[in-house]
């Protein structure tokens, strides 16, 4: 993938985001950290407040003729992917202002795929018209000199 001089690079996962600039050109890409921010999600037991609530279902025969009631618990909400889609409309948000206050023009998005898919939902039509390319891999734990080489590597074919 060539990435031109001056594009904007997002590298971000649920939980964390670089924002990254080409200071080189196509051939030798040279990304940069503008920013970054980290979400730190709590564990489980601290984002629930209580037990899943429970509901009650509708009568059914039983042996003898009778009728029952039954209750069922409801699915527990996933705390973290909550989390992790707000985290993802943020970072969506200030990039869509980072584009209409004139910051990039281009960008290259780079995410785990579920938060890639959590982005493209968030996208604005400002940001949406500025993302170059997307890659769904997960580069938030790597250096950058490995960064610049995958996406160099990524084939868009």
């Amino acid at each position: 993938m060539q990435i031109e001089n001056g594009t904007w690079v997002v590298i971000a996962d649920g939980e964390k985001f670089l924002l990254l600039h080409n200071a080189g050109d196509t051939k030798y890409i040279n990304l940069q950290l503008v920013e970054h921010e980290r979400n730190d999600n709590a564990p489980a037991h601290e984002l629930a407040s209580d037990r899943p609530g429970r509901r009650s279902d509708s009568t059914h025969l039983v042996a003898g003729g009778g009728k029952a009631w039954g209750r069922s618990s409801l699915e527990e909400t996933d705390w973290h992917k909550v989390a992790e889609e707000r985290f993802a409309e943020h970072v969506a948000e200030r990039l869509g202002e980072g584009v209409s206050q004139g910051r990039f023009q281009k960008l290259v998005m780079v995410a785990d795929p579920r938060t890639l898919g959590n982005l493209r939902q968030a996208y604005g039509a400002d940001l949406k018209s500025a993302v170059v390319a997307e890659i769904a891999k997960d580069l938030t734990n790597h250096p950058l000199d490995q960064i610049e080489a995958i996406i160099t590597a990524f084939d868009e074919g």
